[in-house]
């Protein structure tokens, strides 16, 4: 065990003994594992998680939320330089996400890319 772990399995022992951790919501439920994001990579699962609980929101959900949204207005919008300029954005949101998550399964980004263009097409 490293000196880290070390140290912090030490403070959480002392705060036991002093009964800082009693009562606390959840105490003896397990854990919700399930609503952990499998694509997440393991190592950054617990991060997600306390940003998640911070009311942060991780940049990969933020711009799956954006390009979800311009994905809609693509599918309702008439306008022909309305919808050019939706699929431009929703290119370079792709292209950062992909940025973002080099390891994601490129066969689904590319899925919803040839979604966008049989739309526009």
């Amino acid at each position: 065990m490293n000196i880290v772990a070390r140290i912090a399995e030490q403070r959480i022992r002392e705060a036991q003994a002093r009964g800082e951790l009693d009562g606390l919501p959840g105490a003896g439920k397990p854990l919700k594992l399930e609503e952990d994001n499998p694509f997440v990579p393991p190592e950054l699962r617990m991060a997600y998680r306390v940003l998640k609980n911070a009311g942060f929101i991780p940049p990969e959900v933020e711009l799956r939320r954006d390009i979800h949204s311009l994905e809609q207005l693509l599918a309702c919008a008439t306008d022909v330089g309305e919808r050019r300029q939706a699929a431009r954005r929703l290119e370079a949101l792709r292209w950062r996400l992909s940025m973002l998550r080099p390891h994601a399964p490129l066969h689904i980004e590319e899925r919803y890319r040839e979604q966008a263009c049989r739309r526009l097409g």
